[in-house]
């Protein structure tokens, strides 16, 4: 345990330091790449991450339970912040050889793949095509063309994608920071659910829908009998199994078909999954999921955050950290992010 516990004190010291920075943004500079407009977009260069190992008494990774199995989508456009995520999971993990990544793509990129290796030479990891137009013919037009885009409905089909023999599967976005041991949300009790996530109740669970929802009496009645708050479905554990044998992917797919014909709800790949699952899933503590870092789907302005203990940054929402960093206006946030960016060109430096 030596071993993990120098690996999670190691990455709080860069926290605590840039926390302090964040306080004197104004004197911090970040050094800006800028490729010439007439060179071709390319996969970003990755510097290599350290090699993490196990401590002492981790199970073996084929022995139950001993493997704990992360999904995420895997996209050029955010291949950066997908690299932050899994340095931040191995980094902070007890038994970071015990982890396997199941990516999901919309087309196989050899340049993306090859980074992979390259940053994570010792990663166990799959990848697995995901069929755009599986989706394609469903998605409705929300108030942000980052939601439209295929594979952020492929959370829908991970029971479809993945392997029989995961039963569980943890999934995260791509614009997430683990500062925690992951297998403490891997060991949450479902408790007879097929999701568990944070939930925020003192949300306006109204406004995730449009009032066309709520003054048809036959949609609206699908709340009958829960207590339906809003939770975020960029960090998810999921029963796979429970998903499959439970059909949930048609039911999703169901509420779409029923969006595309009446205008029930603004954004994304969300309203789905709370129409089938919100009020009954089982809830996690809120410290896996410090979301909204991002801002809002509209501007991105600066938030705060939360106050309370913190397992996971999520800058959900427009606003991107490596965006905002390299356009040098970041938010006091985006330092938190920094320490883990593994983009070869992209260190911050101290301007007097």
């Amino acid at each position: 345990m030596a071993s993990s516990f120098r690996h999670h004190f190691e990455g709080l010291l860069p926290l605590a330091l840039l926390l302090l920075l964040a306080d004197c943004a104004s004197s911090i500079r970040v050094d800006v790449i800028r490729r010439p407009s007439s060179t071709p977009a390319s996969v970003p260069v990755f510097r290599e991450a350290p090699a993490f190992r196990n401590g002492d008494g981790c199970p073996s990774p084929s022995t139950a339970g001993g493997r704990v199995d992360v999904a995420m989508t895997l996209d050029a456009n955010y291949l950066r912040g997908t690299m932050a995520a899994v340095l931040s999971i191995l980094q902070h993990a007890s038994c970071p050889e015990n982890v396997t990544f199941h990516f999901l793509a919309a087309r196989f990129e050899p340049d993306v793949l090859a980074s992979i290796r390259t940053a994570f030479p010792y990663l166990d990891f799959r990848v697995y095509r995901f069929d755009s137009r599986r989706v394609r013919g469903r998605i409705s037009r929300s108030i942000r063309q980052a939601l439209d885009q295929p594979l952020n409905y492929a959370r829908i089909y991970l029971a479809d994608i993945l392997p029989p023999e995961v039963r569980r599967v943890i999934y995260l976005d791509s614009d997430i920071i683990v500062v925690d041991d992951i297998r403490h949300l891997w060991e949450v009790e479902l408790e007879g659910h097929v999701v568990a996530a944070p939930e925020y109740c003192h949300a306006n669970f109204t406004n995730y829908f449009t009032d066309a929802f709520w003054s048809d009496a036959t949609l609206s009645s699908t709340f009958d009998g829960r207590q339906p708050c809003y939770f975020n479905t960029g960090v998810m554990v999921m029963d796979v199994e429970m998903w499959r044998s439970g059909g949930y992917t048609k039911m999703v797919e169901d509420w779409m078909g029923v969006q595309k014909q009446k205008r029930i709800y603004h954004l994304g790949s969300l309203p789905p999954f709370l129409l089938v699952m919100a009020g009954n899933i089982k809830a996690v503590d809120h410290r896996w999921n410090q979301h909204g870092l991002g801002g809002d789907n509209i501007e991105g302005k600066c938030r705060s955050l939360h106050p309370g203990p913190i397992s996971l940054l999520h800058w959900s929402g427009k606003g991107k950290p490596w965006l905002r960093l390299d356009s040098r206006k970041p938010c006091a946030v985006d330092y938190l992010w920094a320490p883990y960016d593994l983009y070869r060109s992209s260190s911050p430096s101290l301007e007097e």
